[in-house]
């Protein structure tokens, strides 16, 4: 269920600036929604699950916020990264 050692990379390689470079807003947007996915997947699949729920929601919450900020640092990078995700706004 969890984002495993190997899609975290290949997500971090393909957002970020270097392998190592986890601490970029685009990489971590990227790995939220990994996550996000994965847990939406769970959460249809066990219904009564309120934790995980909870969990789910509080991560849309961080990601929301993580792009409000770059909407307004930049805004050409965020229609990028919107688009690249497959995300609605």
């Amino acid at each position: 269920m969890a984002v495993t050692k190997e899609q975290k990379a290949s997500i971090v390689k393909k957002f970020g600036a270097s392998e190592k470079d986890t601490g970029d807003i685009k990489v971590q947007i990227a790995l939220l929604t990994e996550k996000i996915n994965q847990l939406t997947n769970h959460c249809k699949v066990h219904p009564k699950d309120a934790g995980s729920r909870r969990g789910l929601i509080s991560m849309v919450g961080h990601r929301r916020s993580l792009l409000k900020y770059y909407r307004r640092t930049d805004i050409e990078g965020y229609r990028t990264i919107l688009k690249d995700l497959n995300l609605r706004k």
